[in-house]
């Protein structure tokens, strides 16, 4: 719900920032067509959100500063080519299609009217507030429907697409990894630590010698999975211990690896199966295909048509 209210912008924040060490008086930063700019509008958005510069250096938190005030003013400034051309275009909306976008999202996010309200005092938006920053996208959109025109592709575009794209239609790798746990209790000092980890290796030195690491992990992991031979399961990256996972990630199938230290222990781990991702065929991923590289084209288009936007207008920055 919070990305839809937060809407066209992308809001960049350095909260906590700009409230130290300078006073800032309110200047003209851009004159875009004769229409200015603020120095307070471009803090208003950067101080609106969250992210915090930790640089420690004072000339380089400067330097980050100043980069993130650029970006929003360029936000601004392109917010403002936009909306002047939608003055030039004519697009207008009526009150009935912006409550139909305020119902639509009530409705897809599965929320009363009296929820929406209270999200949006959360954000600091009356729905009368809401509405109008609503309308700004929709004029937007509109803008971009009228003035961007993608041809619908043909089967090689659509194909040349997929090819190059390949990774983002291939499923997860997955893999199954076992291990033995030896756990340490919280609170073990260093020396019993140091004691259950003896016990690991020489659990370890037997697997590598030739005994098998299913009857050790029955015998020795202080693991559920003791019962299934040490074996945890499918996992998709990510979802693992990270230490454990990259472990795992390391070694060929069937292959044991060293100790690895955790919050929970000490692991033996074994790299049980691995299944590499795979991607689906052309017709089996066709509509996903055509969606992306609609999206794809109307992006680049956009930016092509802001390029232009800029090209044939007086911008004067000053920050």
């Amino acid at each position: 719900m919070k990305r839809l209210l937060l809407g066209f912008w992308v809001v960049l924040s350095l909260l906590g920032l700009f409230c130290r060490g300078e006073a800032m008086v309110d200047s003209i930063v851009a004159v875009v067509n004769q229409e200015i700019i603020m120095f307070s509008e471009v803090e208003k958005l950067v101080v609106a959100s969250g992210i915090e510069i930790r640089a420690g250096d004072r000339l380089e938190r400067k330097e980050q500063v100043k980069q993130v005030r650029q970006k929003v003013l360029n936000q601004l400034i392109e917010e403002r080519l936009i909306d002047s051309e939608i003055k030039k275009v004519g697009i207008k909306l009526t009150g009935k299609e912006i409550d139909a976008a305020v119902e639509d999202i009530r409705r897809r996010n599965n929320v009363t009217q009296e929820e929406m309200e209270r999200v949006l005092k959360g954000e600091g938006l009356t729905l009368e507030e809401f509405k109008k920053q609503l309308e700004k996208r929709l004029l937007r959109t509109k803008l971009i429907h009228v003035s961007v025109k993608i041809e619908a592709p043909g089967e090689k575009e659509l194909r040349d697409f997929y090819n190059k794209n390949i990774g983002r239609y291939r499923t997860l790798e997955s893999y199954r990894p076992g291990h033995i746990l030896f756990r340490v209790p919280m609170g073990a000092t260093p020396d019993e630590a140091r004691e259950i980890r003896k016990k690991c290796v020489k659990v370890l030195e037997r697997i590598k010698s030739g005994e098998d690491f299913g009857e050790m992990a029955v015998l020795y992991s202080e693991d559920l999975s003791a019962k299934d031979r040490g074996d945890l399961g499918l996992f998709k990256k990510g979802e693992l211990v990270p230490d454990v996972e990259r472990e795992a990630l390391r070694l060929k199938v069937g292959e044991v690896g060293e100790i690895v230290k955790t919050d929970y222990g000490f692991h033996i781990v074994k790299l049980l199966d691995r299944k590499e991702g795979t991607a689906p065929r052309f017709e089996d991923a066709r509509a996903k295909v055509e969606m992306d590289y609609y999206e794809y084209q109307m992006e680049k288009a956009f930016r092509e048509f802001l390029s232009s936007l800029r090209e044939k207008s007086v911008i004067d920055v000053r920050l």
